[in-house]
């Protein structure tokens, strides 16, 4: 075969791998463009707290618990929410405090921020708590800006004294306002105090407590999921 003829036939050759080539990645831009217009990217909603984020004493935590009822939701109406439950039982705001970092290493898009009530139960000071509290949040905020943050209050019963109770129900409201936060006034309304809902300790809800909080925390979390 005559050499200029052998170069044109490669020639040719390599214009049509090019051509297919560039069709093929325009197929697949386009097709990523489509995916993107009509599946928005996953996102991340993360509930950071303690034993009522954890689900302590439920048969099955993973199923029961308050984060993992929102997950279920979340599921059925197939929304692009991924859901991290980083509850830990016994968890203080000062522990939430140290583990926080750990925790904001995944990217965060929204926060639940459920915390303190270890800290009331042992007559922390209440200037205490609301400082690890603020801290938490600015380390979110600084890790990720945009992300939004939901702050659940806890109440504690007046048996820790009427003064204290009242100085630990205002932290989460002030927090809130000072913050830009969305707030849940009581994580445990229509729970607390309610035998027939809670587990033998009166402290953790059972699974149909659990169910009462998940509508609670629901409701906050609605207009940030969709």
């Amino acid at each position: 075969m005559p050499f200029g003829m052998q170069q044109g036939r490669q020639r040719t050759a390599w214009t049509r791998r090019t051509l297919a080539g560039l069709a093929a990645l325009g197929l697949l831009l386009l097709c990523t463009a489509r995916a993107g217009a009509d599946g928005p990217a996953e996102r991340t909603l993360v509930f950071f707290g303690d034993s009522l984020c954890a689900g302590y004493g439920l048969a099955d935590p993973d199923i029961q618990s308050f984060p993992a009822l929102v997950r279920r939701r979340i599921e059925a109406g197939h929304l692009p929410w991924k859901v991290i439950n980083a509850g830990l039982n016994g968890e203080t705001s000062a522990g939430g405090l140290r583990r926080i970092d750990w925790v904001l290493r995944q990217h965060v898009d929204v926060l639940v921020l459920e915390l303190g009530g270890n800290d009331g139960l042992r007559g922390t000071q209440t200037d205490v708590t609301r400082a690890n509290l603020q801290a938490i949040i600015e380390r979110v905020r600084s890790a990720y800006p945009a992300a939004r943050i939901v702050l659940a209050g806890i109440r504690m019963p007046a048996s820790m004294g009427q003064d204290y109770a009242e100085a630990f129900r205002r932290i989460y409201p002030d927090l809130a306002a000072k913050n830009g936060l969305i707030l849940i006034p009581f994580l445990l309304e229509g729970v607390a105090t309610v035998p027939e809902l809670n587990q033998g300790d009166g402290i953790h809800p059972n699974a149909r407590g659990a169910e009462i909080v998940a509508d609670t925390v629901w409701k906050a979390l609605t207009p940030l999921l969709n």
